[in-house]
């Protein structure tokens, strides 16, 4: 692990171990994506293509949380096990995020849709005070 990822980890807490909270700002969404890539490169050493996407995924949930939650804040949480990680944000609003149809010339509304055709599943379950968006990605360490 370099000594940047290992950084990312001390400095913003492990979400491999408990959900890290980020503050509701447009800069949380490049932070999440730093230790995001900080586990899935340096600790778990997966394949480029893998951390690119969940990078990306992890992007576009941190991104609906901020846009469109009005929470103060939201957290990451990251787990993995044998052929998958699963990637959790949870944030206190139980407005379900929507699946838009989109078109090509479209500028805004894919996040969804890149979630659904770059992850095996996801969803979202609602929690008593808030929910979880989450992702699975199969990996190859089956």
């Amino acid at each position: 692990m370099s000594a940047d990822q290992a950084n990312a980890l001390e400095l913003l807490g492990d979400p491999t171990e408990d959900e890290v909270a980020f503050r509701n700002r447009p800069e949380s969404a490049w932070l999440a994506r730093r230790l995001a890539a900080s586990v899935l490169q340096g600790r778990w050493r997966l394949s480029a293509s893998v951390t690119d996407d969940a990078v990306l995924l992890v992007s576009e949930l941190v991104g609906n949380a901020v846009r469109h939650t009005g929470a103060e804040h939201f957290t990451l949480r990251m787990y993995r096990r044998r052929g998958w990680i699963r990637v959790e944000v949870r944030d206190p609003s139980r407005g379900l995020p929507c699946l838009l149809p989109v078109r090509d010339l479209d500028i805004s509304g894919r996040g969804l849709t890149h979630v659904q055709r770059r992850s095996q599943r996801w969803g979202v379950d609602l929690l008593p005070r808030g929910k979880t968006t989450w992702f699975e990605i199969r990996t190859a360490d089956r």
